[in-house]
């Protein structure tokens, strides 16, 4: 078991909280981390790229001339892909980026991720945040004790005054427990998570 440090809004040291190693102590492994924040990223991809081809495209209907006489090569439709106006041939068309992940595979990256941060001293564990009217002013002040820039703030329970506190500030994100990701946990430098939810992730991803 390891033990992390519980911190006050005011960087006070106000207990401690025993964390099991089997979630906070693994030792990464960068393929699998990658694994999975490349599966998030499919995830999120739209997909909605889309061209029409000579059968889509208005118009189009009729031979613009007559096979042969003319002197000019045969074509059947103007709406031809070798025409301006025509169709694409082979373009784009909507399709669906995401693919399946063995639900144990992404545990293990989320509890990666978290001893990752542990091991290099980036997490702050705090009783509470002290937010409690929606005050940009005050989340910026968080940071600034606590010396983070670019931080993800997790919460054990959604926490609608502290995200609308901390949506105007560059380089921050407010999560609640049940959002945790790896692509976020890796893309911010610092995590301040309150203790609720240290203890919410230890119990479901032990």
């Amino acid at each position: 078991m390891a033990t992390l440090v519980v911190y006050s809004s005011q960087k006070d040291k106000v207990g401690d909280i025993e964390v099991s190693d089997d979630v906070f102590g693994l030792e990464p492994r960068i393929g699998i981390l990658h694994e999975v924040v490349k599966w998030q990223l499919s995830k999120r991809r739209l997909g909605t790229a889309s061209t029409k081809t000579r059968s889509e495209v208005r118009g189009g209907g009729r031979k613009p001339w007559r096979q042969k006489g003319t002197g000019r090569a045969r074509v059947g439709s103007i709406r031809s892909t070798l025409w301006r106006h025509g169709g694409v041939a082979h373009g784009p068309k909507h399709r669906d980026y995401t693919y399946n992940l063995p639900k144990k595979v992404r545990r293990l990256a989320l509890k990666m991720a978290l001893s990752d941060k542990v091991a290099s001293d980036r997490v702050f564990v705090l009783r509470d945040f002290g937010i409690d009217e929606i005050k940009t002013k005050k989340v910026a002040e968080l940071l600034y004790i606590f010396g983070c820039k670019k931080a993800m703030v997790v919460t054990g329970d959604k926490d609608e005054t502290l995200e609308l506190s901390a949506r105007n500030i560059p380089g921050v994100k407010v999560l609640p427990e049940k959002g945790l990701n790896v692509y976020d946990l890796l893309k911010y430098e610092y995590l301040l998570i309150e203790e609720k939810a240290v203890e919410y992730l230890d119990e479901r991803l032990r």
